[in-house]
C-alpha cells in the first residue's frame, strides 16, 4: 500500500518543560525567565503563568499511561535547565535531576523512547540577568548543562536535541519580544543568533563526548515562503532574506560553520561585532539529523518601504506560522492562531531541505499541530473534527514526500496535552488531549483517536 509509512518510523508525541510542568517553586526550582516574563503585566493573556500548567510533574504517571495507549514509540519532551541547575552555573540540584530519571525510566518501563530537548526556552533568569543569549557566556554554560545531562541520563536516552526553535529565542525573545525575555532590539536578536547557534555545536561535542553513538539533532521552525508577485524585484530581495533568517541561518551555521552571505550583508556590524576568530569551526557541527517544527506556510505581500533598509540592520517583517495574511482562497482556511492551514507544505518543505542539505542523514517532524475551539459535547466527548483533518491532511502530505524518497524518520505530534501556550497563556489549546484547567482532568479528544489508529496502522487514512 503506497499509503503507509516505514515499518521503522517514529510515532512520537510532544510537550515542553515550562508548558506541562508546573511545581514552579517546587524542590529548588530556580527562576526562568518565563517565570519573570508571564508575570510582567501586559505580557501573557489573561495574566496567566506556568505555576501549575498541567501539573504533570506530578502526573506524569497518569500521562504516560495515556501515551502507551495512543500506541505511541517516542515521547519528545524537554528538561527544565532550571530545575537541574538553579542558577544556570554549576551548582546541582539533585531534586531536579531525580524528577527526570524517574521520567526517563516510567517511559522505557512503558516501552517508550525518551527523546530530550535540552532547550525549550526556560532559561535561569540569573543568566538572563547577565545578557543571556546575547551573552557569549551563556552558549558555554549550555554546553556544561549539555554535559550534565548525558552524563547523568546518557545511559538511557540515545535521543538528543540541542535546542528547540532557536529563531523564536533569539527573534521573538531579542527584538520582537512577545517571548520571554521581552526585548526588543535588533542587535541582541542578531547576537542571539550567533549564540544560539553556537550553543548547538558546543553542545553537540559535548555530549558526544560522553555518548559518542548518541543521535543529536537540532530542531527549527521553519516555513515556505509564497510569494503574491514573483515579478517584484523588492519581495523577491525580501524573501531571500526572511529564508536566510528563518529557513537557512542555524542549518547552514552547523553544516559549513558560515551563514548565508545576503543575512551577513544585511546584519552588518552587528553580526561582525559578536563573531570571533576560530568560530567558523567552532560552529561546524555534523548532525545526526535534523528537526524540524512545521505549523503554516507564510504569504508574502508587497513590501512596505520600511521593510527594506539599505544601510545596516533594519527591522524587517517576520513571516511565520502563517502570521501573514492568506491568499483570499485560503482565507477560510485559519485555526484559533490565524494559521492558514497548508498541508502541502509539510511535504514541500522536507523535500525542499532534503534537496538543499543532501548531506543531512535524516529528518524528524518534532513539531506540527493546530489550535482549535474545542467543544467539550453533553456525552463529554471533544469532536475536534479541524485537528483531526489537519493532522490527517499534514501526513498524507508527509507520507507522499517520504514515499518520494526524503529521509523523514518520525512525526511527533504537537501536543500531547492542552498547556501553557507562551504569550497567549491557556487561551489556546494544542492538544490531542484536553486538559480541564480546574480539575486537571485530561481527556483524550477525537484527534487523539484518529492518531491512535494511524500509529496501529501505519497509516494516515
Amino acid at each position: 500500500m503506497s499509503n503507509v509509512f516505514p515499518d521503522d518510523f517514529l510515532w512520537g508525541t510532544a510537550t515542553a518543560s515550562y508548558q506541562i510542568e508546573g511545581a514552579a517553586q517546587l524542590d529548588g526550582r530556580g527562576v526562568s525567565i518565563w517565570d519573570t516574563f508571564s508575570k510582567t503585566p501586559g505580557k501573557v493573556v489573561g495574566s496567566d503563568n506556568g505555576d501549575v500548567a498541567c501539573d504533570h510533574y506530578h502526573r506524569y504517571p497518569e500521562d504516560i499511561e495515556i501515551m502507551k495507549d495512543l500506541g505511541v514509540k517516542a515521547y519528545r519532551f524537554s528538561i527544565a535547565w532550571p530545575r537541574l541547575f538553579p542558577n544556570g552555573d554549576g551548582v546541582r540540584e539533585e531534586r531536579g535531576f531525580n524528577f527526570y530519571n524517574n521520567l526517563i525510566d516510567s517511559l522505557i518501563e512503558a516501552g517508550i523512547e525518551p527523546m530530550v530537548t535540552l532547550y525549550h526556552w526556560d532559561l535561569p533568569q540569573q543568566l538572563e540577568d547577565e545578557g543571556g543569549w546575547a551573552n557569549r557566556a551563556t552558549a558555554e554554560a549550555f554546553a556544561d548543562y549539555a554535559l550534565a545531562c548525558a552524563e547523568e541520563f546518557g545511559d538511557r536516552v540515545s535521543n538528543w536535541i540541542t535546542l528547540n526553535e532557536p529563531w523564536c529565542v533569539a527573534w521573538l525573545g531579542y527584538s520582537i519580544g512577545v517571548h520571554a525575555p521581552g526585548k526588543k532590539d535588533h542587535a541582541l536578536a542578531i547576537a542571539a543568533s550567533h549564540h544560539t547557534a553556537l550553543a548547538h555545536s558546543l553542545a553537540t561535542r559535548a555530549i558526544k563526548s560522553i555518548r559518542p553513538a548518541a543521535q543529536v539533532g537540532l530542531t527549527v521552525n521553519m516555513t515556505n515562503h509564497n510569494l503574491e508577485n514573483p515579478e517584484n524585484s523588492e519581495l523577491v530581495t525580501l524573501n531571500a532574506l526572511l529564508d536566510s533568517n528563518i529557513n537557512r541561518w542555524w542549518i547552514e551555521a552547523m553544516l559549513y560553520g558560515k551563514y548565508p552571505a545576503n543575512i551577513l550583508e544585511y546584519y552588518g556590524q552587528a553580526l561582525t561585532d559578536v563573531l570571533l576568530p576560530g568560530d567558523q569551526e567552532l560552529l561546524k557541527s555534523k548532525p545526526d539529523y535534523l528537526g524540524i517544527n512545521y505549523y503554516s506556510d507564510s504569504f508574502l505581500r508587497n513590501p512596505r518601504p520600511e521593510d527594506l533598509v539599505d544601510n545596516g540592520p533594519g527591522i524587517f517583517p517576520f513571516p511565520q506560522k502563517g502570521d501573514n495574511s492568506p491568499p483570499a482562497h485560503l482565507a477560510g482556511s485559519l485555526t484559533a492562531m490565524g494559521w492558514v492551514v497548508t498541508p502541502e507544505g509539510l511535504g514541500n518543505l522536507v523535500a525542499r531541505v532534503h534537496s538543499d542539505y543532501p548531506e543531512i542523514p535524516y529528518l524528524m517532524i518534532t513539531e506540527n499541530g493546530s489550535s482549535y475551539e474545542d467543544a467539550v459535547e453533553s456525552d463529554g466527548n471533544i469532536n475536534d473534527v479541524e485537528r483531526t483533518s489537519y493532522l490527517v491532511r499534514h501526513l498524507q502530505s508527509l507520507q507522499k514526500a517520504i514515499a518520494a524518497g526524503v529521509p523523514v524518520k518520525g512525526y511527533f505530534a504537537w501536543s500531547l496535552l492542552d498547556n501553557f501556550e507562551w504569550a497567549e497563556g491557556y487561551a489556546k489549546r494544542f492538544g490531542l488531549v484536553r486538559v480541564d484547567y480546574q480539575t486537571l482532568v485530561r481527556t483524550p479528544k477525537l484527534s487523539a483517536k484518529k492518531y491512535k489508529q494511524i500509529v496501529a496502522t501505519n497509516s494516515p487514512d
